[in-house]
């Protein structure tokens, strides 16, 4: 049998409704979502649970919903008793795999991704930053033609690779519409602006890394108890002060995700399990390879319906 990985969804994966049948169906879940309001002060269950659509979207609503929604269904989907050979986490879900593999108590990561959300929000003025989706394009010639754009100071840079033809670009909205117009050059296919509140992982993002430098600096973190794969360089790590570190870079940095999930079918990981809310990690990893098998647990019903 091959080996297991956990994944957890970042951004972009919430909806409203998310976690609900998982708080009213199981006590350690329902304890999660309580304590994130505990540690937040203000009910973001609720958020989570009945929205509104609107307001979950922001992301200092957004970060902390998603992390309970993915730890209260990892609390129920323990009771299959699943062990993981190694976690992995999509920008904001580096933070539940940090909680998985027992580096972060759930009580600290709630409270650093909701900073973590308030500093992304203010590093850039509304309007001055953007996101882009760019569809077939290669990614060395996407890197060189960011390169290209940003020279003439109009700053683009990758943000995320997410599979083979889909990566993710950010920075200044006049970088970003730059790749808009220009993306034929480096084989894009389409170039689909994101509904983002700010240039996510990229330079511009350098404030936010500073402040929660600090933040991060005041929680403890434990040694791994199964590898992380970092999102920086998609490579294993397992010392807390490496991976409090990588937190401040993945804030600036592009999320490696296809390079980490072909490192983990390199170590022989034939089975990813996608926790928390949709299906988004699924399908990225189909992309990168159709031969492994992908269980998304996405609600109560499925992370007990999962036969082992």
């Amino acid at each position: 049998m091959g080996k297991i990985a956990y994944v957890f969804p970042g951004q972009g994966a919430q909806a409203v409704g998310m976690g609900k049948d998982a708080y009213e169906s199981n006590a350690k879940a329902r304890a999660i979502f309580d304590q994130a309001d505990a540690a937040l002060g203000f009910p973001i269950s609720k958020l989570a649970f009945e929205g509104p659509d609107d307001e979950l979207r922001q992301t200092a609503n957004t970060q902390p919903a998603l992390l309970a929604t993915s730890i209260a269904l990892l609390e129920t989907y323990k009771s299959q008793n699943v062990k993981p050979d190694y976690v992995a986490g999509h920008s904001l879900g580096e933070y539940s795999a940090l909680v998985a593999a027992g580096v972060l108590d759930f009580g600290d990561a709630v409270r650093l991704v909701r900073a973590r959300g308030q500093f992304m929000e203010q590093a850039v003025p509304s309007g001055q930053g953007a996101m882009a989706a760019v569809l077939g394009a290669e990614r060395e010639q996407l890197q060189s033609l960011c390169s290209t754009i940003t020279a003439t100071g109009d700053i683009v840079e990758l943000a995320n690779v997410n599979c083979p033809g889909q990566i993710v670009v950010s920075g200044s909205a006049e970088g970003v519409a730059a790749v808009g117009e220009r993306g034929k050059e480096a084989g894009a296919k389409r170039v689909i602006p994101l509904d983002v509140s700010g240039p996510f992982h990229s330079s511009l993002m350098q404030p936010a890394a500073d402040k929660l430098a600090g933040e991060l600096a005041k929680a403890e973190f434990r040694s791994a108890q199964v590898p992380v794969i970092a999102n920086v360089h998609a490579k294993p790590v397992t010392s807390g002060d490496e991976l409090r570190e990588l937190l401040v870079q993945q804030v600036v940095s592009p999320v490696q995700w296809e390079d980490t999930i072909k490192f983990l079918i390199g170590q022989g990981v034939d089975t990813f399990v996608e926790i928390g809310s949709g299906t988004v990690l699924a399908g990225l990893i189909k992309k990168i390879d159709k031969s492994v098998q992908v269980i998304s647990i996405n609600s109560a019903a499925a992370a007990t319906a999962v036969a082992q």
